[in-house]
């Protein structure tokens, strides 16, 4: 069964947010009070409305209970985030979690309530930087502080060998976890010979990677 997802606030981080959801089978419901936001984004989910969800009984309407995890997206007014987190818990959500800009305001939406908070600018620059500071990623994805996936070109000077020829982990603490051709992740057996057209995932410590590849 598909998960159901309740978006509040149809700002970028919203409206994106929504999109991919619905691109990975899930079921969207989203809400704003902006009606040319909520009619610009309906055909592209599965349920739209336009409500304030400061009004309590807005919320009240949309069975926030039944959904397996609601966002709160609202961006320009932090005010209005605080008191719609609160209200979602008051009301059974399961799992709520919410959109902070500072660290201050994270603190407050988890004393009032809130699951998880997120910081969509803060997480994408950490994100851009790491994929540009490391020669070769095409993609970056942090698994814990200090510790992260990345999809990488293969060395011009692997190709021809094999993961035990390089002796990687050894020499670099680095493990090679897989490699991608033509959308699909692939293993990689240690008598797999690195390919230059081959990308390969790779885990370890963003510095450990970045020796690596140079």
């Amino acid at each position: 069964m598909a998960a159901t997802f309740l978006v509040i606030g149809l700002g970028r981080f919203g409206s994106h947010l929504a999109l991919k959801l619905m691109d990975s089978g899930s079921e969207v419901m989203v809400i704003d009070s902006d009606e040319e936001a909520v009619n610009h984004i309906a055909p592209h989910v599965t349920q739209a409305k336009i409500g304030d969800c400061m009004d309590e009984e807005v919320l009240r309407s949309l069975d926030v209970a039944s959904f397996d995890f609601c966002f709160v997206c609202i961006s320009d007014n932090f005010q209005s985030s605080l008191e719609i987190t609160s209200l979602l818990k008051e009301l059974g959500a399961p799992m709520v979690i919410s959109k902070a800009d500072k660290d201050l305001h994270a603190r407050l939406l988890l004393k009032i309530g809130a699951d998880e908070v997120v910081f969509p600018e803060r997480d994408m620059a950490q994100r851009t930087a790491m994929r540009f500071s490391v020669n070769g990623a095409l993609e970056y994805i942090e698994l814990a502080p200090g510790y992260a996936i990345f999809e990488l070109d293969v060395p011009d000077h692997w190709e021809g060998q094999t993961i035990i020829d390089l002796d990687i982990r050894r020499r670099w603490n680095v493990n090679v976890i897989g490699r991608k051709e033509d959308g699909a992740i692939l293993p990689i057996d240690v008598d797999f010979r690195f390919k230059a057209d081959t990308h390969i995932l790779v885990a370890g410590r963003p510095d450990d990677v970045a020796k690596m590849v140079k």
